[in-house]
């Protein structure tokens, strides 16, 4: 690809703010964000890093191969036990490059709440607008924390991935993520915040999926530990974890996280993360992640709620709900994902020991058909094992 090459690269062939989501661009800026985005850093500890060693491959090259074609595959990490059982890179990735997760930074947003909940720092049960008072006058009166980690708060808000105007494109304008058009009034995640006044429904009921929800829960987390959102995470997870790189997540104007979606890290940092899940928190016998708080995703979550809610129809056929931002099909033999649009996913089986990170670029940001290809692959590595 021509993409950002030569300097300057010609215009035809630059990655933008106006561009960088769509392909061909998203290629090359899914693991450059932040010479697009400002970021903030969240640091490792390159003194203390968990080592991952290689085991037998679960399926042959060929096979893997033959899943991930017509995907636009950035990336796959496959740990079996905490060895590393696959890994592949594509459009100029490599092992030291941070990719965004999208969605997926909601899922590690809901294991940053459990270890702060743990430690005494926030009340999972405590009205959102007790850490912020500034809300309100808005659509969260009433809903607590757990209805916000749960997707359960009744804000009206339409999450058109296609939408070329609206309130959609307002909050990726405040994001940093769509440029300021001329005339605009530039607001933050936080001043976002404040514009939805309109509830859809009650809270703690249906399963409702609003991004800007996850940003607010950003903020609060701020605002209960009295820490930026990236050092936070640098703190309690990142670092105890082990991870082999700094990631960064996207910040605002103001230098608010976009908690929702805008994180990035290593594939093998993110298989770490699912590795650090399926251990049950725990890392060469350090409790990073409270065992409890992983056995209430993996249980706990509402299916009638899933089934009334946005998502239900997306998955026919599957048994599912969600809990703390993370995707849960439940059972003996439970799999925990996150998911994140453009083809952003970490995998878990806790009984299996199996992480799978998978980050793409995928053209379109929910896709009919590389989608289930991805879950015949983790059906075929699960049963594999």
């Amino acid at each position: 690809m021509d993409i950002m090459q030569g300097f300057p690269p010609l215009d035809e062939n630059r990655a933008t703010l106006a561009n960088w989501r769509q392909q061909p661009f998203s290629s090359w800026a899914f693991h450059h964000v932040r010479e697009i985005v400002p970021s903030a850093e969240i640091r490792n500890d390159p003194g203390d890093v968990w080592t991952l060693e290689d085991c037998a491959p679960i399926l042959t090259s060929d096979e893997i191969e033959a899943a991930i074609e017509g995907t636009q595959t950035d990336a796959l990490v496959v740990l079996h036990e905490g060895r590393v059982a696959h890994e592949l890179y594509r459009n100029g990735m490599g092992p030291q490059d941070q990719h965004i997760l999208m969605s997926v930074s909601k899922s590690m947003l809901g294991l940053l709440a459990g270890i702060l909940i743990d430690k005494g720092l926030l009340d999972v049960g405590a009205e959102v607008t007790h850490y912020l008072p500034e809300l309100a006058g808005t659509a969260y009166a009433g809903a607590t924390v757990r209805d916000a980690l749960d997707m359960r708060v009744g804000v009206a808000f339409e999450e058109d991935y296609e939408a070329t105007s609206g309130p959609i494109i307002a909050y990726r304008k405040a994001a940093n993520w769509n440029p300021v058009a001329p005339g605009d009034d530039p607001v933050d995640l936080r001043g976002f915040q404040s514009l939805l006044t309109e509830n859809d429904g009650g809270h703690g009921g249906r399963f409702h999926y609003v991004s800007p929800v996850t940003d607010m829960l950003g903020w609060l987390l701020e605002r209960a530990a009295g820490v930026r959102y990236a050092d936070l995470m640098a703190e309690h997870l990142w670092q105890p974890m082990g991870a082999e790189r700094p990631g960064y997540i996207t910040v605002d104007r103001i230098g608010g996280a976009r908690a929702a979606g805008g994180m990035c890290v290593t594939p093998r940092d993110l298989a770490r993360v699912g590795r650090l899940m399926a251990a049950g928190g725990m890392r060469e016998g350090r409790q990073v992640i409270p065992l409890g708080w992983l056995e209430d995703i993996a249980t706990q979550g509402d299916r009638a709620a899933w089934q009334q809610g946005d998502f239900a129809e997306k998955f026919p056929g599957f048994d599912m709900c969600y809990r703390s931002k993370w995707y849960v099909h439940p059972g003996e033999t439970p799999l925990i994902h996150g998911l994140g649009i453009h083809g952003q996913f970490l995998f878990v089986d806790p009984v299996r020991d199996l992480s799978i990170a998978w980050v793409s670029s995928e053209a379109e940001a929910v896709s009919e058909i590389t989608g289930p290809k991805r879950f015949d692959l983790v059906a075929r590595l699960r049963a594999a094992l």
